[in-house]
């Protein structure tokens, strides 16, 4: 068994155009005589590595605290792409993952510098996938990622954002994506590891 953790670190991570950048404040240090260190943090709930809520972009959607934890966790495919995402490459990646095990393909995580079109969006809502995830820090094109958003979290997609693949194969992994359970909120932090069964 091997363990991959395809998660930013978050006080160094990418952030998204406009977004607050995480901030750690040190509140207690042991170094300048206080009983323990202690660390107060301020981030985007989109910061790094992250998941995205149908209430993102959905004012009646699912916020983070209502999505089924089995979205976000259990068995995913793992593949590259590079440029704008078709519909035939999200149907070639659909393919791929069902010939690793039919459950790979309720979790597709995809790396390299991919760009999730609408009518790749489309073929991966209509194929009712779990959780989508890539690399860049919005799933669809940064400049208007609103159309690509809004048809996947209203099928009740998960989208995973912000992971890191290039050290991970291509195939089939567990996956562990679970957000912290903030009631109320529209994305959350996640630790995101695969291992490799």
């Amino acid at each position: 068994m091997k363990i991959y953790d395809i998660s930013q670190e978050v006080f160094g991570c990418v952030v998204y155009p406009g977004d607050p950048a995480p901030q750690r404040e040190v509140l207690c240090s042991v170094e300048h005589g206080d009983v323990c260190n202690l660390t107060a943090i301020s981030l985007c709930a989109h910061n790094g590595t992250h998941i995205d809520a149908p209430y993102h972009f959905l004012n009646d959607g699912k916020t983070v605290d209502a999505i089924a934890l089995s979205k976000t966790v259990g068995m995913a495919y793992v593949t590259k792409h590079d440029g704008i995402l078709t519909s035939a490459d999200a149907k070639a990646i659909l393919a791929k993952a069902v010939e690793s095990g039919s459950d790979c393909a309720k979790r597709i995580l995809i790396g390299g510098k991919a760009v999730v079109s609408e009518e790749a969006a489309r073929v991966f809502a209509e194929y009712g996938v779990d959780l989508l995830g890539n690399e860049s820090q919005t799933v669809g094109p940064e400049d208007a990622p609103m159309a690509v958003h809004k048809l996947l979290l209203s099928a009740e997609v998960v989208l995973l954002e912000g992971i890191r693949l290039s050290e991970v194969p291509g195939g089939r992994y567990f996956l562990n994506a679970a957000p912290i359970n903030l009631g109320g909120a529209d994305g959350a932090p996640c630790r995101a590891i695969l291992i490799s069964l």
